[in-house]
């Protein structure tokens, strides 16, 4: 098969690979080690549903087993693992221009003893329901992003239990932490191991904590972050605070400017835009660096966001209103992680399992990002891309399984997998009706 440049089984082989050894060096045993690779190429394979069960059948094991011990009991370091899959993203998109972008994303969840599931607002959603919440951390790079860390959130109610907590496995040392609190230990971690970025973006649940911009400013980090439009905007050096909606509704029309916040599936995504460079932080007037209000209006509706921001120097509204539109990318890397890499198809209930889980789901999808950002570049020279988009991650993903992954298509072990499944199917369904006898049989 005549491959154009753009399509590269032999460089995707490669990023697969230079991915998976960045951390085999985290497992002591080969056996974890290989079904760790299993695990992630399983995860970048087309089965529906990315289980344990699931992806011990699609890598060809007699049973789940391995694949379990991997989450529950083998030995390895989840966050060492996250630190060799940072190191390898910083490695293809690394830029000093580069922008960390916090957000959170919840998995509705049955039950109350997965770690951290409680009835509590989740986007997911749009409402309160049972769930399960991780705040995570993008990285966005001129050349593409992804996500590089992640933060399982336990409500107070969790906290001051404590048995639940250690039926949970959460060690003793974890205390309760906002989710800004979250972010802010993420972010923290990132510059403290040297990742290039000059900027921070969040949506107005981080951008309205002032102990969250203030933790950026010692960082040195500009941000450009969302907050409510009952934010109350210190003008006038501090003497007077305005709530954000007001003072734009106080400005003139020359105030506005019509610019792209990038390019979006549609095309560039116009807004307008109006910036106020003399607002002071109403923690510390004499804090070094330049204080702003941008807002954004959008084109067709009139509806207002607005951002607090902050830059060590001084900036333009240009790149501004870029780290603003760069915050999208954390919504594109969900979207991708969940549909195409089963991030929220995990069955695990203790810390260490969930946290293990994800930081593969995150191997899997650095592999995507790094793999379409390879091929929009040899796009380009490319003659027989004419009048084709760039290949999205989805794309790859379905290229992968069909160039490179190998299912097991083996009949006598599609016939095992089957007859596994129908055994315990009907050991569960037995154990539930013995259950459900005795209940019945109570006085």
């Amino acid at each position: 098969m005549a491959a154009c440049h753009s399509v590269n089984p032999a460089g995707w082989e490669r990023v697969l690979a230079g991915v998976l050894d960045s951390f085999a060096g985290r497992f002591g045993r080969v056996e974890p080690r290989r079904t760790a690779a299993a695990f992630v190429t399983g995860l970048l394979s087309d089965i529906e549903v990315k289980t344990c069960w699931q992806l011990a059948e699609q890598a060809g094991h007699a049973r789940p087993d391995a694949m379990q011990r991997l989450l529950y009991r083998a030995v390895w370091d989840a966050d060492g693992v996250r630190d060799d899959l940072r190191a390898v993203i910083v490695d293809r998109f690394g830029d000093p221009d580069a922008v960390l972008v916090v957000d959170e994303t919840g998995d509705l969840k049955k039950g109350v003893h997965s770690v951290g599931v409680q009835r509590q607002y989740t986007g997911t959603a749009g409402r309160i329901e049972n769930a399960q919440v991780g705040v995570f951390l993008g990285y966005a790079g001129r050349d593409g992003h992804t996500l590089i860390d992640r933060r399982v959130y336990l409500p107070v109610s969790w906290i001051e239990d404590r048995d639940r907590c250690q039926g949970a496995g959460v060690p003793d040392e974890v205390e309760f932490a906002t989710k800004s609190e979250l972010a802010a230990d993420m972010i923290t971690a990132a510059v403290d191991a040297g990742v290039p970025v000059a900027w921070a973006a969040a949506d107005e649940a981080y951008g309205n904590s002032s102990l969250f911009r203030a933790h950026l400013r010692q960082l040195r980090l500009g941000y450009v972050l969302a907050v409510s439009r009952s934010h109350l905007v210190p003008l006038d050096g501090g003497k007077v605070k305005v709530r954000a909606d007001r003072v734009a509704a106080d400005l003139p029309a020359s105030a506005w400017q019509r610019r792209s916040a990038g390019a979006g599936s549609k095309g560039p995504r116009y807004y307008d835009w109006a910036w106020l460079d003399d607002v002071t932080t109403d923690a510390d007037p004499d804090d070094s660096g330049r204080h702003s209000l941008l807002i954004r209006r959008n084109t067709s509706t009139g509806e207002l966001a607005f951002y607090r921001c902050w830059t060590p120097q001084p900036a333009t509204l240009a790149q501004l209103v870029r780290v603003a539109g760069t915050r999208w990318t954390v919504e594109e890397a969900f979207q991708a992680a969940k549909s195409q890499v089963g991030l929220d198809l995990h069955q695990v209930r203790r810390w260490d399992s969930w946290h293990r889980f994800t930081t593969l789901a995150l191997a899997a999808l650095a592999v995507l990002a790094i793999c379409a950002a390879n091929a929009a570049g040899e796009a380009e020279d490319d003659p027989s891309n004419t009048g084709l988009i760039k290949l999205t991650v989805n794309e790859v993903r379905r290229l992968i399984n069909t160039l490179i992954i190998q299912p097991i298509r083996d009949f006598a072990h599609r016939l095992h997998w089957s007859q596994w499944r129908r055994r315990h199917q009907a050991r569960a369904r037995q154990s539930h009706y013995t259950r459900r006898l005795k209940l019945e049989l109570q006085p």
